[in-house]
């Protein structure tokens, strides 16, 4: 067990590039926060590589901490590695799960274009985990899934479901290859989502918080569908939507 005393330690400096999205990518790591995301990280123990916490800290009994190794920081070193603004002092940093044959095994998909608020992105990721979804893909342009923000609003789900960083043109054509159909979301030239009753698997395509599913994305679905509005709101968020579309289509898929 090791103790660092000082903000300044190069581990410690490590730790804090990994509140980077160019550090992660490159390091293949990210950092969780908080008792809830730690324990949940210690029922997939080959994920973590080191859990750091505060001195002081009382760990929770029915914590197996076996075989991990462990750092113990000072308040301030622990203030300095916090993304909130009362940590609770400890953290674990883990492995991103090796994801790269999600496409080829899965059958149920929700795939993201450009969503750019971390809270949407990982309330997605934790209604996905909620609905059955096999995987999670996001194309160029959405938040980093492994940002701190997604990954406290996925509380846990980064270790339950497949998450996948993909151009969608690619992801689309694997999947329709696999005889799964894609189903877009659009205003426009689109059915309303209760038509459409999947009998196998199934991905749903969602958009942009403001412009929606890019026009070129959409010409490569199968079937483009609309959540119907019986209110004065002009839209859905793009959280909401999912889940909807997400329980509606698995539903289907399981005769329900």
């Amino acid at each position: 067990m090791k103790v660092i005393q000082s903000v300044k330690n190069p581990q410690v400096k490590q730790w804090r590039k990994l509140a980077t999205r160019k550090e992660r990518d490159k390091t293949g790591r990210y950092m969780m926060e908080g008792f809830h995301l730690v324990e949940e990280a210690l029922s997939y123990k080959n994920e973590i590589e080191e859990i750091i916490m505060e001195e002081n800290i009382v760990l929770p009994a029915k914590w197996n901490m076996d075989g991990i190794p462990i750092t113990i920081v000072t308040a301030e070193v622990a203030k300095s590695l916090a993304e909130t603004e009362t940590t609770q002092g400890i953290f674990a940093v883990c492995k991103k799960r090796d994801s790269k044959n999600a496409l080829e095994q899965g059958t149920t998909f929700l795939l993201i274009d450009r969503v750019q608020d971390p809270g949407n992105i990982g309330t997605m990721i934790r209604t996905a985990d909620a609905a059955g979804i096999d995987a999670v893909v996001l194309g160029k342009g959405s938040a980093d899934p492994y940002n701190p923000k997604v990954l406290r609003a996925a509380q846990g789900s980064h270790f339950h479901v497949d998450i996948v960083q993909s151009p969608l043109e690619e992801a689309i054509s694997l999947i329709q290859k696999k005889g799964v159909s894609v189903y877009g979301t659009a205003l426009q030239n689109a059915e309303n989502y209760r038509d459409i009753h999947p009998s196998k698997g199934f991905a749903v395509l969602v958009g942009n918080e403001g412009s929606g599913v890019s026009q070129e994305l959409l010409s490569l679905t199968d079937h483009n569908v609309y959540v119907p509005i019986y209110g004065k709101s002009e839209s859905l968020n793009v959280a909401v939507a999912a889940g909807i579309l997400l329980y509606h289509f698995q539903d289907s898929t399981k005769g329900v």
